[in-house]
């Protein structure tokens, strides 16, 4: 019997809800390069097209509401806990609010959050939902050096030790529409294969890193987590295929 489950999500999750892909084989959305708008040197740069580019991106996702896939994952975080005694942390490596809309809770955003600014100054978060600005001030300690709460390409992902605690805890890792090259995250897998963890991808198609799974379950989110989440809750046992 499963008790602590983890799960990661990527990309996957979120496009098909239509939120565009950030990073993609041709750059980031609307083109634009990874070193122009993703990478600290640009901020020092050019922080204006920094800014539009997330403020762009935060009105596109202020029009997109979650899917099955993010409205299931909620669901097995409220009702895990009160039918199986377990606890279900949700990792993800999207910067939208679609998990938060379906009503999942503490969300832990590994790359940042798009609704969020971050001061460089006090190294303090704080909510924001607007477009931004450079000369913005940070209000909680008044100056100008206000950034979207992203990370970076060359920064260290949010909140890696509580991560890893985690997943050392864990007997059920799901992750769930993420290509499995970008590290950290690439390597959870392993990380909870260590401690025994049964291990399960969801994807439209085998992921770079297939192998370090105990098996996948292949075709959109909104189908293969609901219906995997309808027979873990129903069972208490996980889905190896997808019913026909």
């Amino acid at each position: 019997m499963f008790k602590n489950i983890v799960i990661l999500t990527g990309a996957g999750v979120s496009a098909e809800s239509g939120i565009p892909v950030f990073r993609s084989d041709n750059g980031l959305w609307e083109n634009e390069r990874i070193e122009d708008v993703c990478v600290p040197s640009a901020l020092a740069r050019n922080p204006g097209r920094v800014h539009d580019f997330y403020n762009k991106l935060r009105r596109e996702v202020k029009e997109k509401k979650p899917n099955d896939a993010h409205l299931a994952i909620a669901r097995l975080q409220k009702e895990w806990p009160e039918k199986y005694r377990g606890s279900v942390s949700l990792v993800t490596q999207n910067i939208d609010n679609m998990h938060e809309l379906a009503g999942s809770a503490d969300v832990i955003h590994m790359h940042g959050y798009l609704f969020s600014m971050l001061c460089t100054s006090c190294h303090r978060h704080f909510s924001f939902d607007q477009d931004s600005h450079p000369d913005d001030k940070c209000p909680l300690c008044g100056r100008q050096t206000t950034r979207p709460d992203i990370v970076f390409f060359e920064e260290m992902p949010y909140h890696m030790d509580r991560i890893a605690a985690l997943l050392s805890d864990c007997d059920l890792f799901l992750s769930i529409g993420t290509s499995g090259v970008v590290y950290p995250a690439a390597g959870f897998c392993v990380q909870a294969r260590a401690v025994g963890a049964l291990c399960v991808e969801f994807n439209l198609e085998p992921s770079a890193t297939v192998s370090n799974f105990n098996y996948g379950l292949y075709g959109k989110a909104s189908k293969t987590v609901l219906a995997f989440v309808d027979h873990l809750l129903k069972t208490g046992e996980a889905l190896e295929e997808m019913p026909r």
